[in-house]
C-alpha cells in the first residue's frame, strides 16, 4: 500500500478478495459509505487503471485498487505563528496576501500542517468565529479563492460574515479581477486570445483535471507580452480568468499545446525552478471593498526565483527576445 500525493494505491489482499469496491473504498480511505460512493461517481476510484462506474463490483486478489482520496473534511485548523507570507493590505474586513509558491492554501490530502490558513489564524485570530458561526467549513475560514501550492500571487480573505459573503459574490459574477503572469512552452501564434473549453475530472487519472465535454465551463483570455526563442521557444502571458475552475490555467494551456513551464503534472518539471514550482503568478488583483464600496486593486512583482529563472533564459536585449508590438 502506498499514499502520497493525495492517492492510496493499494493491491488486493485476499481478505479484501470477493469485497465490494465501494465498501473497501470506505474502509481502507476511511470514509463513510455516501463519501466512498461519491468518490465512484466522480472517477477518482480506479481498478487496474480503469475507473470504477458501478460500486457494487466485487474486487479480485492481485488487483490494483487506486483511490483519489479526498480534501481533508473541514476539521478545524490550529493557528501557526510560523507559516510566511506576505500581507499585502488588511483592514477590519479583508485581508490581501501575497502567498508564497510551495505553500498549500488549506488542509488536505497529505497537508494537515503549514498551510496558508494556520498562518492566517496566528494573524487574524478573528477569522475562527466565521468558522464557529458557520459560514465557512472549519478548514477555509474567510478562504474566498484559492491557488495552487506550486503558484504564488495574490489572495484576498474576507474577515466578517458580510465581506466574505460579498466577496464570494463578487468571484460568482466575475466582478473580481484576477490576473497572473505565466511563462509557457512554444510561441504563442496570436497576440491575444481566449480559451473557452469546459473543464471536468480526468477519467484516466483522477487526481488531475482535463478539458472535457461534461465539464463545467471555463473560459480564460490571454495577452502576449514576450515571445523568446532561445534557448528554446517560450512565451510570456498576462492571462485573464472569466470563471475559477481546478487547474484552470494549467489545464487550458496545456490543451492548446503550450504547458505552464515547469508543470510537471500538464507538461514536464523544469529542474532550474526546483520541484513542484512552475511559472504560474497571480499578479494582480482588484474587487469593490465590501464596506466603503471602493474600487480596490493590488499588485505583485514577479517573486525572486520567476525573475532569476526569465532572466537566466536570455538576457532581455538578446536578438531571441520580441516584444509585443515588436
Amino acid at each position: 500500500m502506498s499514499d502520497a500525493d493525495g492517492m492510496l494505491v493499494v493491491e488486493v489482499p485476499p481478505l479484501l478478495a470477493g469485497v465490494r469496491i465501494d465498501r473497501a473504498v470506505a474502509m481502507l480511505a476511511n470514509v463513510s459509505r455516501a463519501v466512498a460512493a461519491g468518490l465512484i461517481t466522480s472517477g477518482r476510484v480506479l481498478v487496474n487503471d480503469i475507473p470504477v462506474t458501478i460500486g457494487r463490483n466485487s474486487l479480485k486478489h492481485g488487483a490494483i485498487l487506486t483511490i483519489a482520496l479526498p480534501e481533508a473534511g473541514g476539521a478545524e485548523v490550529e493557528a501557526e505563528a510560523g507559516v510566511r507570507f506576505q500581507v499585502v493590505y488588511a483592514d477590519a474586513e479583508v485581508a490581501v496576501v501575497d502567498k508564497p509558491a510551495g505553500l498549500v492554501v488549506h488542509p488536505g490530502a497529505g497537508h494537515h500542517e503549514g498551510t496558508l490558513v494556520g498562518g492566517l489564524l496566528a494573524r487574524f485570530p478573528d477569522l475562527a468565529g466565521l468558522v464557529s458561526a458557520g459560514v465557512c467549513p472549519g478548514d477555509r475560514p474567510g478562504i474566498v479563492h484559492r491557488l495552487d501550492k506550486g503558484t504564488s500571487g495574490l489572495l484576498v480573505v474576507g474577515r466578517t460574515e458580510s465581506a466574505y459573503r460579498d466577496l464570494v459574490a463578487q468571484l460568482s459574477d466575475r466582478s473580481m479581477e484576477r490576473r497572473y503572469i505565466a511563462l509557457v512552452e512554444g510561441e504563442m501564434a496570436d497576440d491575444r486570445g481566449e480559451i473557452d473549453a469546459p473543464i471536468g475530472r480526468s477519467t484516466r487519472t483522477p487526481t488531475k483535471m482535463a478539458v472535457s465535454a461534461g465539464g463545467r465551463s471555463a473560459r480564460t483570455g490571454y495577452t502576449v507580452l514576450e515571445r523568446r526563442l532561445v534557448p528554446r521557444p517560450t512565451t510570456l502571458l498576462e492571462l485573464s480568468l472569466q470563471s475559477g475552475r481546478t487547474h484552470q490555467i494549467r489545464v487550458h494551456m496545456a490543451a492548446i499545446g503550450h504547458p505552464v513551464v515547469g508543470d510537471a503534472r500538464y507538461g514536464a518539471p523544469e529542474r532550474a525552478l526546483g520541484p513542484g514550482r512552475f511559472f504560474l503568478h497571480a499578479y494582480r488583483l482588484a474587487f469593490t471593498h465590501p464596506g466603503s464600496g471602493e474600487r480596490k486593486e493590488f499588485s505583485a512583482a514577479l517573486p525572486e526565483d520567476l525573475e532569476t529563472f526569465l532572466g537566466g533564459l536570455v538576457d532581455a536585449e538578446d536578438v531571441g527576445v520580441e516584444r509585443k508590438g515588436g
